[in-house]
């Protein structure tokens, strides 16, 4: 089993920055995907970035790309979402999502299909105001 608790969410004005961490424990290592995702109200969950953990290999939504970068700290078992220049609609709960990564390289793409990840933070709020 795979728990997960994301920290950091906040209200920020638009232009802030914030870091969103996700403590893992449990069956995490180097063959696992791991991502963020957010969903805003009304709306759908929606991925925002994705890594593997084997490489480091990273993926992101182009609503947030050369704004926020994910990251991993292996020894603490977390994983982390700088959000820069954030924007009112950047305005969600955000969750981490964990699940096992397998291809024949070793090298994998990171999984961005938000069905296929098996376990789930129970979120953590970001508000960005005007």
């Amino acid at each position: 089993q795979v728990q997960l608790v994301e920290s950091g969410g906040d209200s920020v004005q638009a232009g802030g920055s914030l870091r969103l961490s996700c403590a893992a424990s449990g069956y995490i290592n180097r063959r696992n995907c791991m991502g963020w995702f957010r969903q805003a109200p009304g709306k759908e969950r929606e991925g925002v970035a994705h890594i593997f953990l084997g490489s480091g290999r990273t993926k992101y939504a182009d609503s947030v790309k050369g704004r926020f970068t994910i990251s991993q700290n292996n020894a603490k078992n977390t994983l982390y979402l700088q959000m820069n220049s954030l924007k009112p609609e950047d305005t969600a709960m955000y969750y981490c999502a964990a699940v096992a990564c397998a291809c024949a390289s070793g090298d994998c793409d990171p999984i961005e299909a938000e069905r296929r990840y098996v376990y789930w933070g129970l979120g953590t709020q970001v508000t960005v105001s005007s």
